[in-house]
């Protein structure tokens, strides 16, 4: 039971803060995000629910398949970004090259023209020349294997009366 609580909270922290992470990158340092970019959120934002869930339901029949759940999105979040890093690094042709966001109530036109743009072929930020979205596949894409390998040790552990 133990391994399945662990593996709950990896699942929840995990996605919190990486999304957590790409909020502060955004509104604190002005790293507006693409179109890809906010493709890798989302998945983050439905482990952070499937991992919420979990921990608040603490029943075992429903927690693990809501764990399992958060790493599959994890993990979707992380190949998401490795297809991302993929373009930026010009590995292969993405599916889009830029895009804006508008606030909702704004005249529109003034948002078009002043609004700033961003390619997602252009890393706006590495560290030792890996991507925000090659750090998002390293860390998503590790994080839901071990999530995955913990909820099995746990089950194993179930399974042997441990």
């Amino acid at each position: 039971m133990a391994s399945l609580r662990t593996a709950t909270w990896l699942a929840f922290l995990l996605p919190a803060a990486l999304l957590g992470g790409a909020l502060i990158s955004q509104y604190g340092f002005g790293l507006y995000p693409c179109e890809m970019c906010m493709w890798q959120r989302w998945p983050h934002l439905a482990a952070i629910i499937f991992a919420s869930l979990a921990l608040l339901l603490r029943s075992r029949s429903w927690s693990m398949p809501l764990v399992i759940a958060a790493a599959v999105a994890i993990l979707t979040s992380g190949l998401i970004g490795g297809f991302h890093a993929g373009v930026e690094y010009d590995w292969w042709e993405g599916f889009t090259s830029c895009s804006t966001t508008i606030p909702a109530g704004a005249d529109i036109l003034d948002s078009i023209m002043n609004a700033p743009l961003v390619r997602c072929d252009v890393a706006p930020w590495t560290l030792f020349g890996i991507s925000l979205a090659g750090f998002n596949f390293f860390l998503s894409v590790g994080g839901a294997i071990l999530i995955l390998l913990v909820v099995a040790t746990g089950r194993k552990e179930v399974e042997h009366g441990r």
